[in-house]
């Protein structure tokens, strides 16, 4: 669903059927936090998604201010299910869940020289 900010997001619910406006981020419910709609402005999670499909990813949400002037901006942290470690880029994943395609594994050394 398209969240406020415009962006896809698998978390984000609106219901507006009838005249409702009620719209929640499912993730930051989930975790106990507040959620505003200008979070969804900063919030990594739709450029994640775009970028990583791995059923693996379990993602910890948090509220910070990165200065005290700024407005509150989601952070994420995520944790691979299946390997059980600690991810430090989402949008690449761990590393061990799904390997790379053959054609991105060639080494020079298979290549034939040119003629």
């Amino acid at each position: 669903m398209l969240t406020p900010s415009g962006r896809e997001c698998r978390y984000f619910y609106g219901d507006y059927y009838r005249g409702r406006h009620h719209e929640e981020c499912r993730l930051l419910k989930a975790a106990g936090l507040a959620w505003r709609p200008q979070h969804c402005k900063t919030c990594p999670m739709p450029d994640i998604q775009r970028d990583n499909a791995c059923e693996h990813l379990e993602f910890a949400p948090s509220l910070k201010r990165p200065f005290l002037i700024l407005a509150e901006q989601v952070q994420l942290t995520a944790h691979c299910n299946k390997c059980a470690c600690e991810v430090s880029e989402p949008r690449i994943g761990c590393g061990q869940c799904h390997a790379l395609p053959p054609i991105f594994l060639a080494t020079t050394d298979d290549a034939d020289p040119p003629a």
